[in-house]
């Protein structure tokens, strides 16, 4: 896949820590007995697996940022519009075991006065007609943005400001009742998924290692995509766009597929995220959440694939530790962190743990036989 990718046999540790965190722990939680040296903290795993999809949420915007060059402020609200998906399936699996005991509206609808069921509702009881949405319905906001966009040349921070008016819109929109989404408040209190309850030690064991494998085939699926011809030319498009115009490249088209991509993978993001976390509502459009997962990236190593993973996960390590020791902290170190990292570590923790590489492998050079 090229040097411009990671020398995979240097992270192989790495790797394997990610699969003891993500997939071993959790399972092996689920068969433990309650108390025993194996199990664990009853926030933990769920937290394991918010982690993996803020990973892949910060791998979809690496993509399009650290290989094309388009920085999006905006990728929250694809991240969003797939946990909606995955919430409106959770909720109609609820059924009569609502608050108000109705078969067909959820809680929030009844409250609300509605008489029937909104026409976009329908098909969400089923897992074989949500699964699809949960992809298509990101892919096919980022297809529209992206072709009026691209084909307008609009490109750099006019094309940043309008990714993150997108996200604010839909904030705004998605707060309404009328929308028929649960307005301010979300939804939540879910019950199952595909039969089995999600507040189930083995159900949530299940969910961080979906969470795991997701991430393990979105770096794979990248990884070949950015290695390949076109992920070549994809990174012409970003260092020489008027020459590859010159050339002959159809640089829309370059940049839509890979617009297309990355939402929807931040769109299996937020579908495996809210099940986990038990709620989705209009705060995850907001565009503070887009621009804290460019941070993720800035600090893992944008254009490396792996580095926004590491991003995301000790960032957001960070965060939870700071927010419960020093809740009034975490936006000043939030800040901090990220005039560290453009002064410091322009190239991010990657490419940090690279220089050492490179710098000790010189040394070695250097000394006489």
């Amino acid at each position: 896949m090229g040097r411009s990718l990671l020398d995979w046999r240097g992270w192989t540790g790495f790797l394997a820590i990610g699969f003891i965190l993500l997939v071993v722990l959790p399972l092996m939680n689920a068969w433990a007995a309650p108390g025993s040296a194996f199990s664990l903290p009853n926030y933990l795993v769920p937290l394991l697996g918010k982690y993996a999809c803020y990973a892949i949420l910060a791998l979809s915007l690496d993509l399009v940022w650290g290989y094309a060059g388009i920085l999006s402020l905006g990728h929250g609200a694809f991240f969003a519009l797939g946990g909606y998906c995955m919430g409106m399936y959770l909720m109609r699996q609820i059924g009569t075991r609502g608050v108000y005991g109705n078969p067909i509206l959820p809680d929030f609808m009844v409250f609300l006065n509605y008489k029937e069921l909104p026409w976009f509702w329908h098909g969400f009881d089923h897992f074989w007609f949500a699964a699809p949405m949960i992809v298509i319905v990101p892919s096919l906001l980022a297809l529209a943005l992206g072709w009026f966009a691209f084909r307008s040349r609009v490109t750099g921070v006019y094309l940043s400001i309008i990714t993150q008016a997108m996200t604010f819109a839909l904030l705004l929109a998605f707060f309404r009742n009328d929308m028929g989404l649960g307005g301010n408040n979300g939804m939540t209190d879910f019950k199952d998924i595909l039969g089995f309850s999600v507040q189930a030690d083995g159900t949530r064991a299940v969910l961080c290692f979906a969470s795991a494998v997701a991430l393990a085939i979105f770096l794979v699926i990248a990884g070949a995509v950015v290695g390949s011809r076109f992920g070549k030319a994809l990174t012409a498009v970003r260092d020489a766009e008027s020459r590859m115009r010159f050339l002959g490249y159809r640089v829309e088209g370059y940049k839509l597929f890979v617009f297309v991509l990355s939402a929807a993978m931040a769109g299996v993001a937020g579908a495996l995220y809210v099940p986990q976390v038990g709620i989705i509502n209009p705060s995850e459009f907001s565009p503070g959440n887009s621009i804290e997962a460019v941070l993720w990236v800035a600090v893992g190593g944008r254009g490396t694939l792996i580095g926004p993973v590491i991003g995301a996960f000790i960032v957001n390590f960070g965060k939870t530790w700071l927010t419960g020791a020093l809740p009034e902290v975490w936006l000043f170190a939030l800040g901090a962190m990220f005039i560290a990292v453009t002064l410091f570590l322009p190239r991010g923790v990657v490419g940090l743990w690279s220089q050492i590489r490179t710098r000790g492998a010189t040394r070695k050079a250097r000394v006489p036989a």
